[in-house]
């Protein structure tokens, strides 16, 4: 398998709805507003087998300090082959610099991954969120 790896947002808003619909996000129905939002995101980076995009990272940045990674997706057909940790690599080679790169999973289990890649659970912190998704389109 070759999968090469850009941080040039040149995907459409179809092939970003394949890749939110097939990991059950419901980010993926709304299509309009996710193609919107990572066009305006701080850096993207896709994964890429031949024409077909097979993972995402979404990273929100202060352009000093603070870097989020809001999402690390990859397509389920392509799970195990390294794509996410890989990506999670280049973001943090990007932003080596920043005084905090952060992440905040949605769900525990995924914990484990991001600690193989260097990242520590705060011992004092708590995630919290709105939810506002149930009445917007």
């Amino acid at each position: 398998m070759n999968i090469s790896y850009s941080e040039e947002k040149n995907f459409t808003k179809d092939q970003i709805q394949d890749l939110f619909l097939s990991v059950n996000w419901v980010s993926g129905e709304y299509p309009n507003r996710l193609y919107k939002a990572l066009m305006n995101s701080s850096t993207i980076i896709t994964a890429w087998d031949k024409d077909r995009l097979v993972g995402l990272v979404r990273v929100l940045d202060d352009t000093e300090m603070v870097a989020y990674v809001h999402y690390v997706l990859v397509h389920p057909e392509y799970h195990g082959n390294g794509i996410a940790g890989h990506m999670i690599e280049m973001v943090k080679e990007k932003y080596k610099n920043y005084l905090y790169l952060e992440v905040m999973p949605e769900e525990r289990k995924n914990a484990g991954f991001y600690q193989k890649h260097g990242f520590q659970i705060m011992q004092d912190g708590v995630a919290m969120q709105i939810c506002n998704f149930a009445n917007k389109n």
